[in-house]
């Protein structure tokens, strides 16, 4: 084989079309498990800033599951063990249906709804109590106090985390090949599979995601930013 060349990557129209798609199903599995995972994140916390205890240890439990058991774990649990249990309608339904990039959505957002909702919790605490007495001394209930008052100073305070655990979850969305989505890291095995050009198709994965982790972050910063209208002022 002849000495470093990234052309005989990028000439080959099949092996840039495999790419393509390969980062197309990535953001499709980043999305997705990334709507999943605030969605639950933001139901996890008004559970756990209510009154009721039980509901308080339920996430108590369920974040210390998700933080302490590996992702990859988590990922192979839903896929190679659950998916296994379910009824052979609805197994065949998914099977026809990309099963294995459902599961990478679902096992990431569940995982990550974990972290996020850690995210949100501490930017919640750092909104002064007194908020909440005045919400309710306004006439706002606990959902509506919260949806309207505390939950917009909470997520501001808790954006710089957030933005850290998003590009996380970006990148996590690679351990999704270990189930057989179609995502950018499969992409890569499989050119490197057919071309043999191993140092080649690894660097241009690298640049890949490290551009897509740069520009993610970016936006983070910038909706940081408008977010806050003291950093707007200064910048």
């Amino acid at each position: 084989m002849n000495g470093f060349d990234l052309s005989a990557i990028l000439r080959n129209q099949e092996y840039v079309a495999m790419l393509v798609h390969g980062i197309e199903m990535t953001f499709i599995i980043y999305i997705g498990s990334w709507l999943l995972a605030m969605t639950l994140a933001l139901i996890l916390l008004c559970i756990r800033f209510s009154p009721s205890r039980f509901g308080d240890r339920a996430v108590a439990a369920y974040v210390s599951y998700h933080r302490n058991v590996p992702t990859l774990v988590q990922l192979m649990l839903w896929y190679f063990g659950i998916f296994t249990l379910l009824p052979s309608g609805l197994a065949d339904w998914l099977t026809a249906h990309n099963a294995e990039t459902i599961f990478a959505v679902i096992g990431l957002g569940l995982c990550q709804a974990a972290y996020f909702s850690e995210d949100l919790r501490s930017g919640l605490r750092s909104v002064s109590p007194g908020q909440m007495e005045a919400a309710k001394a306004l006439g706002h209930s606990y959902l509506s106090a919260m949806r309207f008052i505390i939950l917009p100073q909470g997520v501001r305070n808790a954006l710089p985390p957030l933005i850290n655990h998003s590009v996380s979850l970006f990148k996590n969305s690679s351990l999704a090949i270990v189930i057989g989505a179609p995502e950018l890291t499969h992409a890569v095995k499989e050119i490197e599979n057919l071309s043999f050009r191993t140092f080649e198709i690894y660097l241009i994965g690298t640049v890949l995601y490290l551009v897509f982790s740069l520009l993610i972050m970016g936006a983070g910063a910038y909706f940081a930013m408008r977010a806050d209208p003291e950093r707007r002022a200064r910048a």
